[in-house]
């Protein structure tokens, strides 16, 4: 009964809905082109893209048609950069395969933020000026995915910019979400331009103008910073471990005696004298290596690290069993032992001095694949979201761990101490949350991933090139050591020193500047996101104050 009454459409509205289609569409193909492995000239589609959407849309009204056609652009947009998550490979867990394709679905939606607050500030302001605050919008929406606990924030546009090495230099004062801002800022002000061309030259030349102008500044800046930013003599020589496992066997029971001597023969190939830390990837052997019930294995790998006098960074599953008088409140019980405790997705640090481990718990978790959201809230989610390789299920880590390695000098005394934070997976693509790490003292960043999971699709390069932005925004080498790849050495201006290719097996040795000085970003990270969020939430609280005030007649 519903569509009985629904007025069909005439001939020009049908064209007209075709043709905002077709824009909408083609915004949404050339964002998705202007991410990586796109390579650079695409990336300048960024600074246009919107624009076509941006037509649409300011000829909308309703919240609905606003929305609607935001999500239609997303959707391509989506559908272009984040197609991989699925997997979609013969191996594939079922529930991996599920939750890849909802997401396609769901991201779209979620991103609806911005055309939302869109649509709240034309009720308060002149059509003509509120797209110029469509920057602030974006950005809010970007910073409010990042902090929950169902947090995907992969399409930050900011750090899509990779590969524009010049452009990006200005990041280590704006960080990657005010690169976003910019980004839809330069979009904002070629629309103006392109919609004046006609009416109003005079304005259309001042859009085109400030455009041109902040994007020329930006290169400017970044080509500075390139010819005189100062790379430390300190350095420290690393090796990088790919083994090139398939991640899906790597969960079957047993082989860890096998898996670990690959990994160390593979570390023998890239020891020196000078080499102080050999890095491996995340959860290099899936097991609880130091709970007690694989000594032997982590006896040769201590007999291994005290021979070549060389510290040992990898990721681990680990498990911590805490004192009754001490849990904490996400931690898990054994009916069986009566004992609490928590496994997490982690990083440690093997010395050959020393048999005290420095540990770190991954702290973002993948949501769905690593942790179902809410799940203290909602208990049950956790044993409904559980897929087929032991990944679901990991607890939060609750410090930030600077992993601490002395260094030594040619008669075997400690003269300097090497911090490096570690970051597992994801955590790469949390702007604010790598800079506090390099607040709290770390001159280098380790990635340690697993990537494979996801094939030769554009996600391995999507993840390896989030790095880079976070070398640039705390001027910080980043070393990545990936099971498939791709492992790589990014110095503090974001350039990659050397990366290798996906599944190869590979070892490499490489001497890593070391850098100590902090950038403004990294000091005052959230400047861009909290100042549109806040600004957000005025135009929001502007718009709900008047409508109070039309239903009270105030």
């Amino acid at each position: 009964m519903i569509f009985k009454n629904k007025i069909p459409l005439t001939s020009e509205e049908r064209n007209i809905r075709k043709k905002e289609r077709l824009l909408l569409i083609l915004s949404g193909v050339m964002m998705g082109l202007s991410l990586p492995p796109f390579p650079f000239p695409f990336q300048l589609l960024m600074f246009v893209g919107l624009i076509p959407y941006f037509f649409v849309i300011s000829k909308k009204e309703k919240l609905g048609d606003i929305n609607r056609s935001s999500y239609l652009m997303l959707f391509v947009f989506c559908l272009i950069t984040i197609y991989w998550v699925g997997s979609w490979q013969a191996k594939a867990d079922t529930f991996l395969l599920i939750s890849g394709a909802l997401l396609l679905f769901v991201n779209p939606a979620i991103l609806l933020i911005a055309s939302t607050i869109y649509f709240f500030s034309k009720k308060v302001f002149r059509p003509s000026i509120v797209i110029y605050f469509f920057p602030f919008f974006w950005v809010t929406n970007e910073y409010l995915y990042m902090i929950t606990e169902a947090s995907f924030p992969w399409l930050t546009l900011g750090n899509g910019l990779s590969y524009f090495t010049s452009f990006i230099q200005i990041a280590d004062i704006i960080g990657a979400q005010g690169l976003s801002f910019v980004v839809v800022l330069t979009n904002v002000l070629l629309y103006k331009f392109i919609v004046n061309l006609k009416k109003n030259k005079t304005s259309a030349i001042t859009h085109l103008s400030i455009a041109s102008l902040i994007f020329i500044m930006i290169i400017v800046y970044g080509n500075i910073r390139l010819n005189t930013f100062e790379l430390s003599e300190r350095k420290v020589k690393i090796g990088i471990i790919q083994p090139d496992l398939d991640p899906w066997e790597k969960w079957e029971l047993g082989g860890i005696r096998e898996l670990s001597d690959l990994y160390l023969s593979l570390s023998e190939k890239v020891i020196d004298e000078n080499t102080a830390l050999i890095l491996w990837p995340e959860t290099a052997l899936p097991v609880y290596l130091l709970d007690g019930a694989y000594r032997t294995t982590l006896e040769e790998i201590y007999s291994f690290l005290i021979e070549k006098n060389v510290y040992l960074l990898t990721g681990l599953p680990d498990v911590i069993y805490h004192d009754m008088d001490d849990v904490p409140p996400d931690a898990k019980y054994s009916e069986t032992g009566d004992y609490y405790y928590s496994t997490h997705n982690a990083i440690v640090l093997l010395s050959p001095h020393t048999n005290e481990v420095q540990r770190y718990g991954k702290m973002k978790l993948v949501p769905f694949g690593e942790r179902a959201p809410f799940v203290d809230a909602i208990p049950f989610l956790g044993d409904f979201m559980r897929w087929g390789v032991g990944l679901s299920g990991w607890n939060i880590g609750r410090e930030k761990t600077i992993f601490k390695i002395p260094l030594y000098d040619i008669h075997g005394r400690i003269d300097d101490t090497l911090k490096v934070n570690g970051l597992v997976c994801y955590e790469s693509i949390y702007p604010d949350f790598v800079s506090e790490f390099v607040n709290n003292g770390a001159e280098l960043i380790a990635v340690v991933t697993n990537d494979s999971w996801y094939g030769n699709s554009s996600g391995p390069y999507q993840h390896k090139e989030k790095s880079i932005l976070r070398a640039v925004e705390n001027r910080r080498s980043v070393i990545r050591s990936a099971n498939g790849g791709i492992s790589c050495v990014i110095n503090p201006l974001g350039i990659t020193e050397y990366e290798t290719k996906m599944f190869t097996k590979e070892a490499f040795a490489a001497e890593v500047v070391l850098q100590n000085e902090k950038t403004f970003y990294t000091q005052n990270p959230l400047i861009f996101p909290v100042l549109s969020s806040l600004f957000s939430l005025w135009i929001f609280g502007i718009n709900l104050l008047s409508r109070v005030k039309a239903k009270f007649k105030l």
